[in-house]
């Protein structure tokens, strides 16, 4: 253990480390869908769509400054590959294609 101040006590940031790594070992993939699930949740009651387009803005320029051109054919290729492996041979699902429409037709 490194103790990184004069007191010779844990820094913050290494009790955050252990403390994490001690929840990894006492939890499964199932609590940390579910605690995911909750958190999403209570989001989604505190912000509105206009909140969401923002995060999703923010994201995609971080993306772009930190992926070229290579980036984005991959999983363009990933995903139609994906998309023609599906039960619908490929073609949009009707939950998909209302949805869409439904975009679409609340820009105009």
């Amino acid at each position: 253990m490194a103790n990184n101040n004069r007191n010779d006590k844990m820094s913050r940031e290494e009790a955050g480390r252990m403390g994490g790594e001690a929840t990894a070992k006492n939890h499964d993939k199932e609590f940390y869908q579910e605690i995911g699930e909750k958190g999403g949740e209570a989001t989604s009651k505190n912000h509105d769509k206009e909140f969401y387009q923002e995060i999703g803005e923010k994201g995609g320029e971080a993306t772009s400054k930190n992926h070229g051109k290579e980036f984005y054919q991959e999983i363009g290729e990933k995903g139609g590959e994906a998309r023609s492996n599906s039960n619908n041979d490929g073609k949009m699902s009707r939950e998909e294609a209302g949805r869409k429409g439904g975009q679409a037709s609340s820009r105009s």
